[in-house]
């Protein structure tokens, strides 16, 4: 199998299937939480729903500049989230990450092998290969960061 399938196939196991290795999966975890629980912030923690927001944000990032070769987010605003006032907020904030996610997964799968070692929009952000990965790492973090703060809501 392709290096960028398997990167592929990752995005599809940790947003939209359920991962063998860790169980679960951002589909998994979000789809049954209702709008207030995910809004609910624990100490200084982030919601739930800040954490999906912030993982679109690079997904949708990332997913434009395969469309349209720009990068055209910033870490500063990664959490900086519209107000979530109701369960159709909430359910078209994570139905955006899917649609996001499995397009970008598909753009992953149908690029050139050879892409994943060019440069990604500018040298300082490195290749595709190590935007993809990140985001696939990133994404881990804050799944377990999500799972465990939905633990914590259910005390």
């Amino acid at each position: 199998m392709k290096l960028k399938t398997k990167i592929a196939q990752q995005m599809k196991d940790i947003f939209l299937e359920r991962d063998w290795s860790v169980a679960t999966s951002y589909k998994t975890e979000l789809t049954d939480l209702p709008w207030k629980k995910a809004t609910t912030k624990l100490g200084s923690m982030n919601s739930i729903a800040v954490l999906a927001f912030h993982i679109d944000y690079y997904i949708a990032g990332i997913l434009n500049v395969f469309e349209n070769g720009k990068l055209e987010i910033s870490d500063k605003y990664s959490f900086n989230m519209s107000p979530i006032k109701s369960q159709e907020d909430w359910e078209k904030l994570y139905n955006k990450t899917w649609i996001d996610a499995e397009k970008l997964a598909i753009l992953v799968k149908q690029m050139p092998e050879n892409k994943l070692e060019e440069v990604f929009v500018d040298e300082k952000y490195g290749n595709y290969y190590r935007n993809l990965t990140a985001l696939v790492n990133h994404s881990y973090y804050h799944l377990g960061q999500i799972v465990l703060i939905k633990k914590m809501l259910k005390q």
